[in-house]
């Protein structure tokens, strides 16, 4: 297929849906190209030469749990939509798989930036990268402040249980890639399991939130909150536990897995704690359970892409130095449970 007509998009189907669903929306041809980045599902650009919209549908090839993501991330951006937490307008759930061969969801097209690194930070200067992350917590603090009953989200997910739950899910994916002993892994994962918090209430929670899920402004707010495929109801402190990872400085130059910490004016995990704390008024004083689950679910990600890697099912570079990294996770998990 052409650039103007990648797979998994047939826009002559996609057009006659739009014209039927939503007569007038679209005022000229339509062209559409892939987006890179995102964890699993496909992200596209359609345009008629005058409106931009997105496109999420789930990978080519796809089985039918991915295919459930579409109505949830659909569902979610719906409801959060008419509040203080700014997404992207929803415009059409496609349940129909003839159209695309899968389900899919249309969306408004937001313009910003998603930093993905250090370096792109660095480019826009320490007081706008400032500005940016400590927009990150107030978003997610509005994010967390939303009522899900209020939003019709009450039955969005099963908060009774949530850490347990997430534990053994994470422990389970860890025992799916094991192909070589990790010192340190397992005594993390009986500590946590020793040391499961009380939850608070439950909210929305985005399940994958950092820096490069949001688009940032010219004027270095929030945009939008991008990529909600893990979002359910449960413990909104494992939300700021993962922002907190993704806070702190790793200290490998040249890895394949960065954090944005490293950028001059990058605001410290401490700072992050406290205003989020502040504004959303909700006790912080477990955020090192949070933080060293953050990075016990991180490394168990990082040893399936090595299980990945070590049976020649990567494509492109930088898979070989993933499985150094892990180490490296799993004692920033311990050191920070045991400085908690």
């Amino acid at each position: 297929m052409s650039a103007d007509h990648p797979p998994g998009l047939d826009l002559d189907r996609l057009r006659a849906l739009l014209d039927r669903d939503r007569p007038g929306l679209v005022n000229g041809p339509l062209t559409g190209r892939l987006i890179e980045g995102g964890r699993s599902n496909l992200t596209y650009l359609l345009s008629d030469g005058t409106s931009k919209w997105v496109v999420r549908r789930p990978p080519l090839g796809h089985v039918l749990a991915t295919a459930h993501d579409m109505k949830r991330e659909h569902r979610v951006i719906s409801a959060l939509h008419p509040t203080e937490v700014p997404v992207p307008r929803p415009v059409l759930l496609c349940e129909e798989e003839e159209v695309l061969g899968a389900p899919f969801y249309l969306m408004d097209f937001v313009e910003g930036t998603p930093y993905r690194t250090a370096g792109q930070l660095a480019a826009i200067g320490a007081e706008r990268t400032r500005g940016a992350v400590l927009s990150l917590v107030d978003t997610l603090v509005e994010l967390h402040a939303v009522n899900p009953a209020e939003v019709n989200l009450a039955d969005f997910g099963r908060p009774e249980g949530f850490l347990d739950r997430q534990l053994r899910r994470w422990a389970k994916q860890l025992d799916a890639s094991r192909n070589r002993d990790l010192a340190g892994i397992d005594e993390l994962h009986s500590a946590l399991g020793r040391a499961l918090p009380a939850s608070p209430a439950p909210t929305v929670v985005h399940g994958d939130y950092r820096l490069d899920n949001v688009l940032i402004g010219t004027d270095d707010t929030i945009r939008a909150v991008l990529d909600w495929e893990m979002s359910t109801l449960g413990d909104p402190l494992t939300d700021l536990g993962l922002l907190v990872m993704y806070s702190t400085p790793l200290g490998l130059p040249g890895s394949p897995v960065s954090t944005t910490a490293e950028a001059p004016g990058h605001p410290s995990a401490q700072e992050l704690i406290e205003r989020y704390a502040t504004r959303s008024g909700r006790d912080v004083s477990a955020v090192s359970w949070y933080t060293a689950f953050a990075w016990f679910k991180l490394a168990v990600i990082l040893e399936g892409i090595h299980y990945r890697y070590t049976q020649g099912k990567t494509v492109g570079g930088g898979f070989d130095r993933i499985g150094e990294l892990v180490p490296v996770f799993i004692d920033h998990g311990l050191t920070t449970l045991q400085e908690g």
